[in-house]
């Protein structure tokens, strides 16, 4: 039997998750590119490109997760990614310290809470802590990412 199909609108988290579970390093890439999308690609070229510096501290960040249920009240990473610029050094220089903060608190807070944790874990260069995914199979999957550009989401 062939494994379940994600839907159009999945969740990133979901398309992680559906990625880790992939048996050989050749179906992570062929998921990867399946369910490719700018969003997606945006945060693993946080969690994995050095050259990218959070402005904000490190660790766990005080904000509240959203309770809402998957597909309903929350906003999603695949649209937000947009702004996350905002949060690195390099994109935003207008913005000071405690803007910074309660803008990056508000976006988590708008977010679906799994997806908000996986934000969370890319700023700290950390998704790998819960998703079995490597910047080599990244790599492979989008050979097209220009790793070290100052401007991350360039692919």
């Amino acid at each position: 039997m062939a494994p379940r199909k994600l839907p159009n609108d999945a969740l990133l988290t979901e398309i992680l998750q559906k990625v880790s579970s992939a048996k050989t390093k050749a179906e992570k890439v062929d998921l990867l590119q399946e369910y490719n999308n700018p969003g997606l690609r945006a945060i693993l070229i946080i969690n994995f490109d050095e050259s990218l510096k959070f402005l904000l501290p490190e660790g766990e960040v005080p904000y509240r997760p959203s309770d809402a249920p998957a597909g309903t009240d929350h906003t999603r990473l695949d649209n937000e990614y947009r702004g996350l610029y905002r949060f690195f050094k390099g994109g935003d220089s207008t913005i000071k310290g405690m803007k910074r903060e309660q803008l990056y608190v508000q976006c988590l807070e708008g977010l679906h809470k799994d997806e908000a944790e996986l934000l969370v874990l890319a700023c700290n260069k950390d998704v790998q802590s819960k998703y079995r995914v490597t910047q080599q199979v990244v790599k492979d999957a989008f050979p097209e990412i220009e790793w070290g550009n100052r401007d991350g989401t360039k692919t």
